[in-house]
């Protein structure tokens, strides 16, 4: 019997991992129908969207506030959907803030609800494991600890694996394009500038500044910057003007190169966000930048609880939770650990993230050391599959399957 799946995901990382989850539930033969609100990648797979949530991807109270409209139209579209068509099961992927009102209103239509890939509440706001205890039938965790973390706060939570490591394990990238820009002689850095539109324009001026001060010590270096999608293009040309860099002297960006100039890299520069796998992935030296307002950083010390914000440092910590949180300093030897260093920050770290970049450049013996760290590491955690145990999961859920599969 043919089973109808609504689909809530905003972010564009959310639209791959929802993607990647209907072609599993294809591969299993599962008469599935995906509906719902998703991304362009979910739409190539089959999924009928009622909207593209993707486009609303969006961080910080004042962005968020603007579109407040949108997301209300949209939470009453979902509740009309609901009432008419009563789907068998609501899956949700990321997007918390808006995601909570969906699976709110699924409960009050008695509809079962599966989180695929838990908000990180154990991080930011604990007091919000409330919401999930009380709207999410199944949570379907990213990281090992996890579910231990969500059991003991009454969530019924199972661990699948982190599905940003399925994309990664089947793609196939341009080796010729690779080859083309690997020059042991002029050694590439790129530049990760992030997928959001206000992660370019708070974060990429930095990691321009900190690029002029590496090439001031490593006159050989090549920059190259992996642009999200087009608009990012026109922004980051923009910045590079404003930079005082004449034709020549900025990087050269790409669209939809990402993985291949991260493969190509000596060493990269990155906003936070999930790209962090991605590079543990390709065990790549990598600083991590962070920029936001002073309030926002303000904020986020009341209630951030964990030691750092970006996954591969946080699956080596060995005080996941401790009582007094700070932010990474590389003269601290408690951040001695760290693989990626990170600058969560409001203030100029252009100097900081120099410092890394120049160091992998100039010893090999270093770069080599943190390669061999990251790569043991990617062979403990960086497992695919979480797809198919989703999958698996929720066909069993909804009586379309037997058995589950953990991760390992």
């Amino acid at each position: 019997m043919a089973k109808t799946i609504f689909f809530s995901v905003g972010e564009p990382s959310g639209d791959l991992h929802g993607a990647n989850l209907i072609r599993s539930f294809q591969r299993r033969g599962a008469d599935v129908r995906a509906v719902g609100f998703g991304g362009p990648r979910m739409a190539a797979e089959g999924a009928d969207l009622l909207f593209d949530l993707t486009q609303l991807a969006v961080m910080g109270f004042i962005e968020v506030f603007w579109k407040l409209p949108q997301f209300f139209r949209l939470k009453a579209l979902a509740e009309k959907y609901f009432a008419e068509h009563r789907p068998d099961a609501v899956v949700l992927i990321d997007f918390p803030g808006f995601n909570w009102h969906i699976a709110k209103v699924a409960k009050k239509h008695g509809i079962p609800v599966f989180y695929y890939g838990t908000p990180q509440v154990w991080g930011w706001a604990a007091w919000r494991v409330k919401k999930l205890r009380a709207y999410v039938d199944h949570a379907l965790c990213k990281l090992p600890f996890e579910e231990a973390w969500l059991r003991e706060r009454g969530v019924n939570a199972t661990y699948v694996g982190h599905p940003y490591f399925d994309e990664l394990h089947s793609r196939v990238l341009d080796k010729a394009f690779i080859a083309e820009h690997c020059d042991p002689k002029q050694p590439l850095v790129t530049l990760l500038p992030g997928s959001r539109t206000q992660e370019v324009r708070n974060n990429f001026r930095s990691q321009l500044e900190a690029m002029k001060k590496v090439r001031r010590r490593v006159p050989e270096a090549r920059f190259a910057v992996a642009a999200f999608k087009e608009k990012h293009v026109a922004m980051a040309e923009e910045a590079i003007r404003d930079a005082g860099m004449v034709r020549g002297e900025g990087p050269t960006i790409y669209v939809g190169k990402t993985p291949e100039l991260i493969e190509a890299a000596t060493c990269c520069v990155a906003v936070s966000g999930s790209v962090s796998l991605e590079l543990l992935h390709h065990a790549k030296p990598t600083v991590i930048l962070y920029h936001v307002s002073r309030f926002a950083y303000w904020l986020q010390s009341v209630f951030r609880r964990v030691p750092y914000i970006t996954l591969v440092n946080l699956l080596t910590a060995p005080e996941l939770f401790p009582d007094k949180v700070g932010v990474y300093d590389r003269r601290d030897s408690k951040d001695a650990h760290v693989l990626m260093p990170e600058y969560l920050t409001y203030e100029d770290k252009s100097d900081d993230l120099a410092y890394h970049a120049v160091q992998w450049l100039n010893s090999e013996a270093a770069r080599a050391q943190l390669v061999e760290r990251m790569t043991t590491l990617k062979q403990q955690v960086a497992v695919a599959g979480a797809s198919e145990r989703a999958a698996e999961y929720v066909l069993r859920e909804l009586g379309g399957a037997s058995g589950v599969a953990k991760a390992a």
